[in-house]
């Protein structure tokens, strides 16, 4: 048996025709204002921007063999989430987000460590999530990461 490789094409095609739209334009936002070096892949089973191994040889710690995360997005059934790895290990990216995110988004935020779940997709601020997926060069997230297995 043959296994094809899911891109993330067929990822956003395998959706309800709803969410197509919203994920469609949601990658679009990454992609415009994501820092060059990140590679967008499928990784966990969600539409993912990585630091490919041949930037960051070492991958990710829980797993050398995948990429190092940062940035991923997925639609589930009662939500859409990103995740953002930055939000979750740099507090004044969080303390930053978490004050734009009230003062520019509708509703109340609906966030775990690294995800923000929008359960309504009008509700997703758009210009905010691509602003937040600028902050980081792969530069600046190595060393983040770095500094963060350190402690």
């Amino acid at each position: 048996m043959v296994f094809k490789e899911i891109t993330p094409d067929d990822y956003i095609g395998a959706l309800p025709e709803e969410r197509q739209e919203v994920m469609q334009k949601l990658r679009k936002t990454i992609k415009k204002n994501l820092p060059k070096g990140f590679e967008e892949t499928i990784q966990y089973g969600m539409i993912s921007y990585v630091v490919p191994h041949s930037i960051y040889p070492d991958g990710y710690h829980c797993k050398p063999s995948d990429a190092l995360p940062f940035i991923s997005i997925s639609s589930l059934k009662n939500h859409i989430g990103f995740y953002h790895m930055g939000i979750y290990s740099d507090p004044e990216l969080m303390q930053w987000f978490t004050e734009a995110y009230t003062k520019l988004a509708k509703g109340k935020l609906d966030m775990g460590k690294s995800c923000v779940r929008f359960k309504k997709m009008d509700d997703i601020p758009f210009e905010l999530l691509g602003e937040l997926s600028s902050k980081f060069s792969v530069d600046q997230w190595i060393s983040k990461y770095e500094s963060e297995l350190k402690r």
